[in-house]
């Protein structure tokens, strides 16, 4: 409770307001172990535990090959899975590939979803649809100018989201009558029933609001088309929109379709695990999930995080949480069905920001981070609700465990078969000296980094500190301090690469003090830290492919928006020549060894 200190009592009432929960009443931000305790457990193989699994990460829109239009996708995610599973992995992990906004390619985080039941069609391998070789050959011949500004280091999503839905409506306008009567895509419709026919007239309508000047999300449209049952969403529903809602059932047809192939391509290569996605923490406040069901997320109030060492004002996400009250009342069945989607084609999820199914930092209309405060949900039975999808799924469940973990929270998700999720850098005794390898818990995912950390080479090099500093977030003197810190982090985790024997012979001297360290990074260093990770218990160890190709920028700076290109970087390499890149094959070979 001593770390509640944190939430004035002002920021209490504000939030239990929200609720109409009397402030004072019960405690809704402490986390009780006893009370939380789970009855289920999550799916874990047994083969996990004879032979460590070991995978490699992307995100999916940065991947690029000489077929894709834009942005990676779904035969570029099974390429890839090939590609790896050929090195050795036993799987592959992207970022969320939940909906965004197909009217608006502007709005590209992966992180704040329009809903997470259903998939972003912009991810469509296009040339894989039937139909879709000769409406690209011909949209060429027509108009080259629509392929124009593909090719370039970072993502244009208007322009890719833009050409992709030219290209996938005059495939649908070319087949429509066949698609009508296709068996298999009734049956899918009919499978995923009310919710996916509310997201497609969602983004039916969302694309005419566009078109008539206001935004993709709801919060801008005319007060007529926010209510899903109103009279006038009803009568375009079965009236003018009916072909554009059948174009966007159709397109989760294919969604669904392709993701699925790209796991059976996983699988059939030779992995044990396959896709490994990643569930984010909540939705838009204004996209399909929030419109379609109102009473399941709270309007009034926004997901964050609190002040700590890194931010002292806090984080706000920019989320609409859950309503407690609403999942309870509806036993759980919402979280129970966006992860069943999720889950359907995968062999792994990674849960964001897993601490959320205990609390959420909530922040009240008007008010700031700062003035936020914790609001609690019923772990046990989030978890439970969690547990029974992934054994009917056989699929592992990972939980994103950084930053501000309550007490008791790691345990209680190890009991349920969660994996924790563990980060060299965070990793520590004491600042700075690293934690052995041995030190890692077996029921965890371990990694190098994250998408919103330093890549290996950044963190080396110090690149994130002149970054930090050319945005303009830290001044000169704490950037100096900074890079005094680096040095002696970089001189820690050598002398922990040489307790573990990974260190090679020529940076012997480098660890006693004796000589320098190399002030950029080198292969066979980092091909040590891999092997450092290697060795760990941890079931599961993951490697970014930022990092096997050698790349000093991450694909996310938290805090920045339009100041770095943030989700737009694509890699530099090409599928055609990932499997014969030496940093590719080097990290591949030095993780082949240690987990054989």
């Amino acid at each position: 409770m001593g770390e509640r200190k944190v939430i004035s009592d002002h920021s209490k009432r504000l939030l239990l307001g929200v609720l109409g929960v009397d402030p004072d009443g019960a405690d809704y931000g402490a986390f009780d172990e006893a009370a939380d305790k789970p009855s289920l457990r999550c799916a874990l193989p047994e083969s996990l535990f004879g032979r460590k699994a070991w995978g490699a990460t992307c995100q999916l829109y940065a991947l690029r090959s000489g077929r894709s239009l834009g942005l990676g996708d779904f035969e570029d995610l099974a390429r890839f899975a090939e590609i790896a599973a050929e090195a050795g992995a036993s799987f592959v992990g992207v970022n969320p590939l939940h909906a965004l906004f197909m009217a608006d390619g502007g709005r590209f985080g992966p992180y704040s979803p329009s809903t997470r039941r259903f998939l972003f069609p912009a991810y469509l391998a296009v040339d894989k649809v039937k139909g879709g070789e000769a409406v690209i050959a011909a949209l060429r011949a027509e108009d080259e100018g629509a392929f124009a500004d593909l090719d370039g280091e970072l993502v244009d999503y208007p322009a890719a989201v833009r050409l992709k839905h030219r290209l996938l409506h005059r495939i649908f306008d070319a087949r429509v009558e066949e698609i009508r009567s296709e068996s298999e895509f009734e049956r899918f419709v009919a499978g995923n029933g009310e919710p996916l026919r509310d997201f497609a007239l969602f983004e039916a309508i969302s694309a005419k609001m566009v078109a008539e000047g206001h935004h993709a999300g709801w919060h801008s449209w005319p007060e007529e088309w926010r209510a899903r049952r109103g009279e006038t969403v009803v009568a375009f529903e079965n009236g003018e929109g009916a072909d554009e809602v059948l174009f966007h059932l159709w397109l989760q047809y294919l969604c669904d379709a392709q993701l699925a192939e790209a796991q059976a391509r996983a699988r059939g290569a030779g992995m044990r695990i396959g896709l490994y996605l990643d569930l984010a923490v909540g939705v838009s406040p204004d996209g399909a999930e929030t419109w379609a069901d109102p009473e399941l997320t709270v309007a009034t109030a926004r997901v964050g995080s609190p002040p700590d060492m890194f931010n002292s004002s806090g984080q706000d996400w920019g989320l609409a949480p859950l309503s407690p009250d609403a999942l309870a009342k509806r036993d759980y069945q919402p979280l129970g069905h966006s992860f069943d989607a999720l889950t359907r084609h995968a062999g792994a999820v990674r849960i964001d920001h897993a601490m959320g199914l205990a609390r959420l930092w909530w922040i009240a209309e008007g008010t700031s981070s700062a003035d936020g405060g914790y609001m609690r949900y019923p772990l046990g039975r989030m978890i439970d609700t969690i547990a029974k999808v992934s054994e009917e799924n056989r699929c592992i469940v990972i939980g994103e465990d950084l930053g501000t973990v309550p007490p008791g929270f790691r345990h209680t998700m190890s009991e349920a078969g969660v994996l924790s999720y563990r980060v060299l850098y965070f990793e520590r005794k004491s600042s700075p000296e690293f934690i052995p390898a041995s030190a890692y818990p077996e029921l965890s995912l371990a990694c190098v980094s994250t998408h919103d950390l330093p890549t290996l080479k950044g963190w080396w090099n110090g690149a994130d500190l002149d970054l930090r500093f050319q945005m303009g977030t830290q001044n000169a003197e704490r950037t100096a301090e900074q890079r005094e810190e680096r040095k002696r982090d970089r001189r820690s985790l050598v002398i922990a690469l040489k307790e573990e024997g990974v260190l090679p012979e020529r940076f012997d001297r480098a660890a006693s003090g004796e000589d320098p360290l190399p002030e950029r990074l080198e292969q066979d260093m980092a091909d040590a830290v891999h092997r450092f990770m290697a060795k760990a218990p941890s079931v599961l160890v993951a490697l970014q492919i930022e990092d096997m190709l050698g790349s000093e920028k991450q694909p996310n700076l938290p805090g920045t928006t339009d100041q770095y290109p943030n989700w737009r970087i694509r890699l530099t390499v090409p599928l055609e020549e990932l499997a014969s890149h030496p940093g590719f094959q080097s990290a591949a070979a030095a993780m082949r060894e240690e987990r054989p």
